[in-house]
């Protein structure tokens, strides 16, 4: 495969400007992160939807800096040419300006990322401009931010009415004007995300935003259902469901070490005659 040169901040605008769409996928691993690379991925978005995928939690509000880094610097291992966000995780940047940096820094240090993502619209605006001007780079996010499911009260859409819809756009370019160089859009009227497009200047990424974003986004294991019960999503599309190949995979290893069919010869290492005759003597 032919190596791509590396995806920036650059190319994303340029991608919008010339009306390339913006392909981002969630992942939390290397070997993810190596297909989605394979895959010509153009972003790959180190959330911390971790929580719900692949820690087992009910929401993302568990989730500490340190699984960041963690996971992050894993993603970046596997992916050598993708541009890779990672999400600051809940409480991380509603502090000083100082701490908001320490922890920001942390992802791009010892996570390596490229760029982090923050959760909010105006009233964050003030953290995203202090990032930017330390050199950090900084995706929004808002609409459906689930950093604040508790306090919104469920996953519901946004902006279904004037106001909301305001809100929303007003937030958007906040974020914009404090130097964010992209901005999610998450479960709101397809309508609403397209004017919001229309009006910034920096590429916008949709989750369950309609067709209209200058990308979207779905996370790696919705996409490939890769997991049990999965609960169906309106805004999602599966694109395999790997899940079902593991479990039968999965089910047939069981069934066959039981059987004492795994492992057979094929898979087994045998000793030189003369070797077990040392060790063990000769058999009459």
């Amino acid at each position: 495969m032919e190596k791509r040169k590396p995806v920036t901040t650059s190319k994303l605008k340029k991608m919008k400007t010339d009306g390339v769409p913006i392909s981002v996928i969630t992942a939390y691993d290397y070997p993810s992160a190596v297909l989605a690379e394979e895959a010509g991925v153009d972003v790959i978005l180190v959330g911390d939807s971790l929580g719900n995928v692949v820690l087992g939690y009910d929401s993302t509000v568990p989730v500490t800096l340190d699984d960041m880094v963690y996971h992050t610097r894993a993603v970046v291992r596997g992916a050598k040419s993708t541009f890779v966000v990672a999400d600051l995780p809940f409480m991380t940047y509603h502090g000083s300006i100082d701490q908001t940096l320490r922890n920001a820094a942390r992802l791009m240090q010892e996570g390596v990322a490229h760029a982090v993502k923050m959760e909010g619209g105006a009233e964050i605006a003030e953290a995203v401009a202090a990032c930017t001007r330390a050199g950090i780079p900084v995706m929004g996010h808002i609409g459906l931010t689930p950093q604040s499911i508790h306090q919104i009260g469920g996953y519901k859409i946004q902006g279904k009415n004037s106001e909301s819809a305001r809100k929303l756009l007003e937030d958007a370019k906040a974020l914009e004007q404090a130097g964010a160089f992209a901005v999610v859009l998450e479960l709101m009227t397809e309508q609403l995300a397209a004017h919001i497009s229309e009006e910034l200047s920096i590429p916008t990424i949709g989750i369950g935003a309609g067709p209209h974003c200058d990308g979207q986004v779905l996370v790696f294991h919705d996409a490939l259902g890769y997991a049990s019960n999965i609960v169906p999503k309106r805004f999602v599309k599966e694109y395999a469901s790997i899940g079902d190949t593991v479990r039968k995979g999965l089910i047939k290893y069981v069934e066959e070490v039981k059987n004492r069919e795994f492992p057979a010869p094929s898979h087994s290492f045998q000793m030189e005659e003369e070797v077990a005759e040392f060790l063990y003597g000769s058999k009459k």
